[in-house]
């Protein structure tokens, strides 16, 4: 099998917030295909989908429903980059056990609900 491109998509109940979280959180743009989906574009390449779900359901995740998908995005600076972050919409899931570490995570949700990780 050769796989000619590989796109992430994500189900969203309202696609614009959804959409343009993501695209201003890796510095792409939106790029509205019709009424039930939007593709986020980075350096011209699409990066990601965002499908209409009307029932869409917000995932409970770390602590109850388990997790639909969720992203790693490896950053450099943890307190600019949380700032950033809940500036564009997010909610901050579960905070880093130590934020000074070498290594770690902190987990935040995209405004339907979409669990994903600041990492370093």
């Amino acid at each position: 099998m050769q796989i000619s491109r590989t796109i992430i998509v994500l189900d969203a109940a309202e696609l614009g917030p959804v959409s343009s979280f993501w695209s201003q959180l890796v510095g792409g743009t939106v790029e509205a295909d019709d009424d039930d989906w939007h593709t986020v574009f980075v350096d011209s390449q699409p990066w990601m989908g965002v499908q209409l779900a009307p029932n869409h359901i917000r995932p409970q995740w770390p602590d109850g429903t388990p997790q639909q998908i969720h992203l790693d995005l490896y950053i450099k600076d943890l307190a600019a980059a949380h700032e950033e972050t809940m500036d564009l919409g997010a909610t901050l899931l579960q905070e880093a056990d130590d934020p000074a570490a070498d290594e770690g995570f902190q987990v935040y949700a995209d405004p339907a609900g979409h669990p994903f990780c600041l990492c370093w």
